[in-house]
């Protein structure tokens, strides 16, 4: 496996991890991060996912605020985690993204088709991405804080979708989720699952009290059998 950072545009410092798999090419899949950047969290779950198969990009969303943030799970790093997630133009962040899909869609490792993956922050943008994107094939979102206040293009997202939410999510309320799913009620091409015994983040194993292991463990297990399904045939 071959990890390494690229620039995205020749002229900006817009850049991104890439890391191949052991095949040093297969389908692709953009892995969008949560505030703290694309720091070593991020980066593992990048690696995890180019193990499995798929040539993974993780865009450095932030980097017209910091270039190529990598932040720590401490007082420090969630006060500038926070500080640029508020300063973020997430219209702009979108467009950002398409780029860096367009990219990713003329490497020569990418043999297949490409899917897109986020988390949080990433979720939101993973979902509005997969809308503003003609090459994304499939889209995961991992409790994407603010889907709720894009739900007027829900109807454009005609690609297979999953959404995986914790019951105990206490940044994204259970009337949100509510709302988001009945934005796709009747679409064959959406799946939720919801885990009872999960919070905000449970994904996240650098944040130990956010970390909930048998949800992220099952939430990984099904992310990659639908990703198998969609994007590896």
């Amino acid at each position: 496996m071959t990890q390494s950072w690229n620039n995205i545009l020749s002229d900006q410092p817009f850049t991104g991890y890439l890391s191949l798999p052991p095949t040093g090419q297969g389908p692709a899949l953009v892995l969008l991060q949560e505030i703290w950047g694309v720091n070593q969290h991020i980066r593992d779950v990048a690696d995890s996912y180019a193990q499995a198969g798929f040539v993974v990009l993780a865009p450095d969303v932030f980097w017209r605020l910091t270039a190529r943030l990598d932040l720590n799970y401490d007082e420090v790093g969630n006060q500038k985690a926070f500080e640029c997630y508020q300063a973020l133009d997430t219209d702009l962040a979108v467009h950002d993204i398409v780029t860096a899909i367009n990219w990713l869609k003329l490497r020569p490792e990418v043999t297949g088709k490409i899917g897109i993956i986020g988390y949080c922050l990433g979720g939101q943008l993973a979902y509005r991405s997969a809308v503003a994107s003609e090459h994304i094939d499939a889209a995961v979102c991992y409790y994407g804080g603010g889907i709720v206040n894009h739900l007027d293009i829900a109807e454009q997202l005609t690609q297979p979708v999953i959404f995986h939410h914790g019951e105990r999510d206490e940044h994204i309320s259970t009337d949100d989720i509510i709302k988001v799913k009945a934005a796709f009620a009747g679409r064959e091409n959406a799946q939720f699952y919801d885990y009872p015994q999960a919070g905000h983040g449970f994904n996240c194993w650098g944040r130990p009290l956010m970390y909930h292991q048998p949800s992220a463990a099952l939430a990984q297990g099904r992310s990659l059998v639908f990703l198998a399904q969609q994007l590896c045939h």
